[in-house]
């Protein structure tokens, strides 16, 4: 008998309680559960059964989880506990209601303000990992949070690794990132580094900036050619209100050649923050666009002669000519 998801709610996988399913991917169920001591809610990845009966899958899972849960940092969704039993495979991450993903689905394109703090806070988590020498592989709308003061937080640090090393170890075939994100390199197989999780960001941004992602297809492979060869289409004709900065940030992340983009999360931390304070200046003066122009002063009109003076100017300066050619004649 094959073991559903549905199933397992209500029950206790460790020292957690299943409420209700929240998500499923490839090879995991999510629950939202809560410790059942102190009734902390907490996001609990289980194993499909599938793979927690393969070892050498259960094993990279629990090992990156474990890696995951080293990474402590203001931006990135903390790995509370990794463990199994009963057969089952889990770890627990901090719960957060919100996403990305499901904001841009109620809202539509967010705000320009919005997108360069949500960006900020992504890109100091993905420099912190990097330095780390940890690269996501699977940066999405779906896999980014947000706390209850707003703060942008990265879920799922590790996983896509898992299913990479699984593959390269085993030959099976199983799809590593999110079609609609992968990075040219990543969709062509080639090795990654940080820069591949910039395009992914970049994807990510086009989406919150327009409602959509840059390139569609239901077909995969179809998709990753799109992702290799086609140029996307610019994010201001789908929202003009975006400013030609940020789109030219959204279009260097989304370059094909990684070499094209931000060499580092760092560099790209740095323009963002060097927005965010021209901004926070600007504001700070109460002047936005439409304010600098009411500001203006007007051009003062020069005031207008009489007309009677410029006719006796006009008279004085024909006697004078008058003049000069007489006393050129008397010489």
């Amino acid at each position: 008998m094959t073991l559903e998801p549905e199933q397992l709610v209500g029950r206790t996988v460790g020292p957690y309680t299943l409420d209700r399913l929240i998500g499923q991917g490839g090879f995991a169920w999510v629950f939202a559960a809560r410790h059942a001591d102190s009734g902390a809610p907490v996001a609990l990845k289980v194993l499909r059964p599938r793979y927690a009966g393969d070892e050498q899958f259960a094993s990279r899972f629990r090992n990156e989880a474990k890696v995951a849960s080293e990474l402590r940092h203001p931006n990135i969704v903390r790995v509370l506990d990794v463990g199994e039993t009963d057969d089952l495979t889990y770890f627990a991450m901090d719960h957060y209601p919100d996403s990305l993903a499901e904001r841009v689905s109620r809202e539509g394109p967010l705000p320009e303000r919005d997108l360069v703090r949500i960006a900020v806070d992504v890109v100091t988590g993905l420099a912190f990992a990097h330095q780390a020498g940890i690269v996501h592989r699977d940066i999405k709308a779906d896999n980014i949070m947000f706390t209850t003061d707003g703060t942008a937080v990265i879920a799922d640090f590790g996983i896509a690794r898992v299913v990479s090393g699984y593959v390269t170890a085993t030959g099976v075939n199983m799809t590593i990132g999110t079609a609609a994100y992968v990075s040219p390199e990543q969709a062509q197989g080639r090795p990654l580094d940080g820069r591949s999780d910039l395009y992914a960001l970049g994807v990510t941004l086009y989406k919150a900036a327009t409602g959509e992602v840059p390139f569609r297809s239901t077909d995969w492979f179809e998709l990753a050619r799109m992702h290799v060869e086609v140029a996307p289409e610019s994010p201001r004709i789908k929202n003009p209100t975006l400013s030609r900065r940020l789109e030219r940030i959204i279009l260097k992340c989304l370059a094909k050649h990684p070499d094209d983009r931000y060499p580092s999360a760092w560099d790209l931390l740095q323009e963002l923050q060097q927005i965010q304070e021209e901004t926070r200046r600007t504001e700070s003066f109460g002047l936005g666009p439409s304010t600098l122009i009411r500001a203006m002063p007007t051009p003062r009109r020069r005031k207008e002669r009489p007309a009677w003076v410029l006719a006796v100017a006009a008279v004085a300066v024909v006697l004078l000519a008058a003049l000069a050619v007489i006393l050129l004649g008397n010489r």
